[in-house]
């Protein structure tokens, strides 16, 4: 909506983060639950191989252990947007980009782009090793602001929620 006089935007009324069928559907929905599992797993294995990485940084040990986590975190990763992609079809009937979550899933395009960078880099012998812990460090700091990004509107949800029980 543009304002006639100066041809700015005005802000928009805030939308609730769910209809009230789509939180009826995201409540119904198994892929939810996997969503639940798959997100605190993925952490764990960022964790892991954030330590292994870390490692190889500083005293040039473990490169092939340090790879096999990021390639085992980038599965994850896939396993979790693919999951997370049908989760967005059956709530909000959008693979990606469903308006609630429109700049994560942008975000978690970069995520994605950085991951796969990376294995081309492995898998097609390009750079150092070393450049390759790097380009997983990108994707790791890229990761952590997505996480981000889904925790704050994890805690949206559960305040609309609460909201929404008091208003009850």
């Amino acid at each position: 909506m543009q304002s006639a006089v100066h041809g700015r935007e005005l802000p928009r009324k805030s939308r609730a983060l769910y209809t009230p069928e789509e939180r009826c559907r995201r409540d119904a929905s198994r892929w939810t639950i996997v969503q639940g599992v798959l997100a605190p797993l993925q952490f764990v294995v960022f964790l892991t191989s954030l330590i292994l990485v870390l490692r190889y940084l500083a005293n040039g040990e473990g490169a092939f252990a340090a790879d096999a986590s990021i390639v085992l975190k980038t599965i994850v990763l896939y396993t979790i947007m693919i999951t997370g992609s049908i989760w967005e079809k059956v709530v909000f009937d959008k693979w990606l980009f469903a308006p609630a979550f429109f700049w994560e899933d942008v975000f978690s395009m970069l995520v994605l782009a950085l991951h796969t960078a990376y294995l081309v880099m492995l898998f097609g012998g390009i750079g150092s090793a070393e450049e390759r812990m790097l380009v997983a460090l990108a994707a790791y700091a890229a990761y952590v602001i997505n996480a981000g990004q889904f925790l704050l509107k994890l805690r949206a949800a559960r305040l609309e929620s609460n909201s929404r029980a008091v208003t009850a």
